[in-house]
C-alpha cells in the first residue's frame, strides 16, 4: 500500500509539467489518477469510506483555507475589497439560490435537494484559476478581484451547505432559531479568527524556539487550535481559520517567509492528497447514470447562476462588459465543492450518492471547459497586460528576533533599463547594499564599475521601509 501511494504521489507531482502545457487545472489530472488507481480502474487501491474521506478532507481543508488567508495580501484585498467581498458573500448566496431554483424547475429535483447542490458548488477555487495565469499577467483589477473572491468565498459555501443539511435533518424546523444560529456561526467565527490573528504575531515573536523547524510546527498547531476553539463555541471553524490566517499573514513576526513557504508546500500536498482521495472514492461505473443531469446542471452553473451572481454583485462597481464576462468565466470549481459533496453521506441524507456524483461531474466539467478556455477568452477580450514580469523575491534573514532588513533577489530581464549601467550609476538608496551578483552560475563581486547584464541576478540588502521604492526603481 505504501508503495502504491508513493507512486501515486510521484505521478501526481510530475503530471504538473503536463498540466502547464495543457492549460487545465491540476485537479483534473489528480482526480483522474485517483480514479485510475481505484476500484473501477486498475483496482490497486480500494477506498469506499465517505466518513473517513470527510475527516481527512476537513483536516486538509483547514490547512488549505489557512494558507489561502495567510497569502492573501492586504494591498490586494483592499484594492478590490468591496466587489470581491460582495462576490464572496452575496455572490455565493445568489449562485446557490439561482442554481437551486433553476435545477428545481428545469431538472425537476426537489427544492431542498436543488438548493443543496447549489450551495455545495457555490464557491470558486483560487488555485485552479491562478495556475492557468502563473506566467501571464491579466489586468490587475481582475486578478485581485478573482484572487480575493476565490480565497475568501469557501467559508460562505460551507456555512450554507451545513445550514441546509441541518434543515433537511431537522423535522421540527424553526426559522428564527435557525437564522440566529447561522448569524452566531458567522459573527463568532470572525471573532475567533480576529482574536487568533492578533495573538499570533505576539506568540511567534515571544516563543524564541531553539530551531526554525519548531516554528513550522507551531504554525500548524496555531491553525488547528483556532479551528478547534471555534468549533467548541459552535462558531464556523473554517471562517475562523481563514480570518486568522489572513491577519497573521499580514503581520510582522519571526520566520514569516519560511512559514509562508512551508504552508504553501503543505497546502499543495493537502490539495493533491484531497483530489487523489476523492478520485479513489468515485466509482466510474456509476457515473454514466449521472451524466445527463451532471452536464445540464454544470451548464446552468456556468451560463446562468455564475453570470447572474457576477452581474448583480458588480452592478455598482466599475467593471465593463468584457471584465464582467471574464469574471463570469473565471468561476472554476475546485476542492471545496467535492469535499462538501461528502457531507450528505455523513449526514445520512437520502440519495447522498446522487449529490456526490453530480457535484463530481460539475467540478470536472467546469475545470475542463472553463480551465482550458479561460486563457483563450482573456486573449479574445484583450485583458492581458502583457508578459508577467518577475518581481523581486524577498529572502528571509534567519533570526529569532525581528529585523528591519530584507534581502531581495532580482533578475534583470530583457529590456530592463538597468542593462549596460554600472552599479555606481544606479540611484540606489544610501542604506541599500548589493551583496552579490550571479551571472551564468558564476558569482560576480559587486563593485562600482560592475556593468549590469541581461540575466544577472542581484541580491540586494535593504531596509523594509525602502523596499517599495527599490522595487519601483528596479522594475
Amino acid at each position: 500500500m505504501i508503495l502504491l501511494l508513493s507512486i501515486l504521489l510521484l505521478l501526481a507531482t510530475f503530471s504538473t509539467k503536463l498540466i502547464s502545457r495543457l492549460g487545465v487545472p491540476g485537479l483534473v489530472i489528480f482526480l483522474g489518477l485517483g480514479m485510475l488507481f481505484g476500484s473501477d480502474g486498475l483496482n490497486l487501491i480500494y477506498f469506499d469510506d465517505p466518513l473517513l474521506a470527510q475527516r481527512i478532507a476537513n483536516v486538509a481543508l483547514i490547512i488549505i483555507l489557512f494558507e489561502g488567508g495567510f497569502n492573501t495580501k492586504r494591498e490586494e484585498l483592499q484594492s478590490s475589497f468591496k466587489p470581491a467581498f460582495t462576490l464572496a458573500t452575496v455572490g455565493v448566496f445568489i449562485t446557490a439560490v439561482t442554481l437551486g431554483l433553476a435545477t428545481h424547475y428545469i431538472v425537476g429535483l426537489s427544492l431542498e435537494a436543488s438548493l443543496l447542490v447549489g450551495a455545495i458548488v457555490s464557491s470558486t477555487d483560487a488555485a485552479a484559476v491562478f495556475s492557468i495565469f502563473r506566467n501571464k499577467s491579466i489586468q490587475p483589477k481582475l486578478a485581485t478581484t478573482l484572487k480575493a473572491e476565490s480565497a475568501s468565498n469557501d467559508p460562505m459555501a460551507i456555512i450554507l451547505t451545513i445550514a441546509l443539511l441541518d434543515y433537511m435533518k431537522n423535522t421540527n424546523f424553526n426559522l428564527f432559531p435557525f437564522i440566529a444560529h447561522l448569524m452566531w456561526q458567522i459573527v463568532a467565527g470572525i471573532g475567533v479568527g480576529y482574536l487568533f490573528g492578533k495573538l499570533g504575531p505576539y506568540l511567534f515573536n515571544r516563543a524564541r524556539l531553539e530551531s526554525g523547524g519548531y516554528y513550522y510546527v507551531l504554525s500548524l498547531g496555531f491553525c488547528y487550535l483556532s479551528f478547534g476553539v471555534a468549533e467548541i463555541i459552535k462558531a464556523n471553524g473554517f471562517l475562523a481559520v481563514f480570518i486568522a490566517g489572513y491577519l497573521l499573514g499580514n503581520s510582522k513576526f519571526v520566520y514569516k517567509q519560511g512559514i509562508a513557504r512551508f504552508l504553501e508546500g503543505t497546502s499543495t500536498f493537502c490539495n493533491i492528497i484531497l483530489f487523489l482521495m476523492l478520485g479513489l472514492l468515485v466509482f466510474p461505473s456509476q457515473l454514466p447514470a449521472f451524466i445527463k443531469e451532471g452536464v445540464f446542471i454544470a451548464l446552468l452553473l456556468m451560463l446562468v447562476a455564475r453570470p447572474t451572481a457576477v452581474f448583480l454583485t458588480t452592478l455598482f462597481w466599475d467593471y465593463n462588459l468584457k471584465e464582467k464576462l471574464f469574471l463570469c468565466w473565471g468561476g472554476i470549481r475546485g476542492a471545496v465543492p467535492i469535499v462538501l459533496a461528502t457531507y450528505p453521506y455523513v449526514a445520512g441524507v437520502a440519495h447522498s450518492n446522487y449529490f456526490f456524483n453530480v457535484v463530481f461531474f460539475i467540478v470536472l466539467l467546469t475545470a475542463l471547459i472553463q480551465g482550458a478556455s479561460l486563457d483563450i477568452l482573456a486573449h479574445k477580450l484583450k485583458l492581458f497586460a502583457g508578459t508577467k514580469k518577475t518581481s523581486p523575491h524577498s529572502l528571509e534573514l534567519i533570526s529569532t528576533e525581528n529585523t528591519k532588513c530584507e534581502l531581495l533577489e532580482f533578475e534583470v530581464e530583457k529590456g530592463s533599463s538597468l542593462i549596460g549601467k554600472r552599479l555606481e550609476h544606479i540611484p540606489l538608496p544610501k542604506t541599500t547594499l548589493v551583496t552579490a551578483i550571479v551571472r551564468h552560475d558564476d558569482i560576480v563581486p559587486p563593485r562600482g564599475d560592475t556593468e549590469i547584464q541581461e540575466g544577472d541576478i542581484l541580491f540586494i540588502l535593504t531596509y523594509q521601509e525602502d523596499k517599495e521604492h527599490l522595487i519601483a526603481l528596479l522594475e
